[in-house]
């Protein structure tokens, strides 16, 4: 099975900034559609058997099997993808808001739900994050030692917070029920699965990532709206 996919439209009334596509990981691309089926016909992962017509109530787990829509690795599949939502939308806020750096960096992020997405689907290891020209172990240690790496305390925010500040807040956390889901997914049902350490490990340097861009938006280092 291959996935192909359309470049992404942006409104003519809000061109994207260049971009410098040779600084950035093969990953970071605009999404595709739609998915081109090639090979033998999918079975069903219960019973064994070639599925044609597809029953609504399954799904494509891999090239070889279709399986009822409630397989954990669907579900974890279906988290990644509203995820991916929330990213974008929050991108859309970013921008809304004026602060266009910001608003690429978590397109970026974008992105990594769609690999994260890939290299399950494809059972394959997950690319490493990179973002903002920091590896995922660089944005670890400065989530965890933010004074020495942005100049800040930890933040814990509150309801007289910026809005944009909430919304980075509220996608943290919708980040880390996806690592739980990875983890449920993974290891209750596949654990013997080669890639499951890996995305589990993706979701949560994606979680780092997106406290990494809280702490940089309160201590300034992301430019403001009068920049």
């Amino acid at each position: 099975m291959e996935v192909e996919f359309e470049p992404a439209i942006v409104p003519a009334g809000n061109p994207r900034p260049p971009e410098d596509s040779s600084a950035k990981p093969a990953w970071d691309k605009p999404g595709e559609f739609p998915v081109v089926l090639t090979g033998e016909l999918p079975r069903c992962s219960t019973c064994g058997m070639p599925v044609k017509p597809k029953p609504d109530h399954m799904t494509q787990l891999d090239n070889q099997y279709f399986t009822p829509k409630t397989h954990p690795r669907i579900r974890f599949r279906g988290k990644m993808d509203s995820l991916h939502a929330l990213f974008l939308l929050v991108s859309a806020i970013a921008r809304r808001e004026r602060y266009p750096t910001l608003s690429e960096l978590l397109s970026t992020l974008a992105a990594y739900c769609r690999e994260i997405s890939s290299a399950e689907y494809n059972q394959r290891k997950v690319a490493p994050l990179e973002l903002n020209g920091k590896s995922d172990d660089e944005i670890r240690k400065a989530t965890h030692t933010p004074k020495e790496s942005v100049g800040i305390d930890h933040i814990v925010p509150g309801s007289h917070d910026s809005e944009l500040l909430l919304w980075l807040n509220w996608l943290r956390t919708q980040v880390r029920e996806a690592e739980i889901t990875a983890l449920e997914a993974f290891t209750a049902y596949e654990a013997s699965a080669p890639q499951e350490p890996e995305l589990a490990h993706a979701v949560n340097r994606l979680s780092n990532a997106v406290y990494y861009l809280e702490l940089l938006f309160v201590a300034g280092k992301i430019e403001d709206k009068n920049s």
